[in-house]
């Protein structure tokens, strides 16, 4: 009876970070690392919670629950939104340093975001 040895190689490959940049109208090349991270970060934090069918319901930030709220609820929800929403990525090790600017009816919201990849300052603004 003759002996089976398997043709099978398997191979480990690592994937990178890489993807399509994307700027307000079109793809201009790539991104890789931080500058991915960003990239995803801002995407998600644009990313209305629950909208749009494409996208699992724990994607993007249901910024519609702040509307009408009081600018102490909004600081705090903001933060804590933010903060569960990022720490999914496996990348985010850190979210915090948080700082809020009302005008009207928009809160502009800064905050500090560290990961594997090094630190980042992200600004978002939301309509209260």
């Amino acid at each position: 009876m003759a002996k089976l040895t398997p043709d099978l190689v398997v191979q480990e490959e690592a994937f990178t970070n890489r993807t399509y940049k994307l700027s307000s109208d079109k793809i201009e090349g790539f991104v890789d690392e931080l500058e991915a991270l960003k990239q995803s970060i801002y995407k998600v934090l644009s990313t209305e919670r629950y909208e749009y069918p494409i996208y699992s319901f724990s994607y993007g930030i249901a910024w519609k629950e702040l509307i009408g709220e009081e600018e102490a609820y909004v600081r705090a929800e903001m933060k804590r939104m933010i903060q569960e929403t990022l720490l999914r990525d496996n990348r985010i090790t850190e979210v915090d340093g948080f700082s809020f600017t009302f005008s009207g009816d928009v809160c502009h919201c800064t905050f500090q975001v560290s990961s594997i990849y090094g630190e980042t300052e992200i600004e978002t603004e939301v309509e209260i």
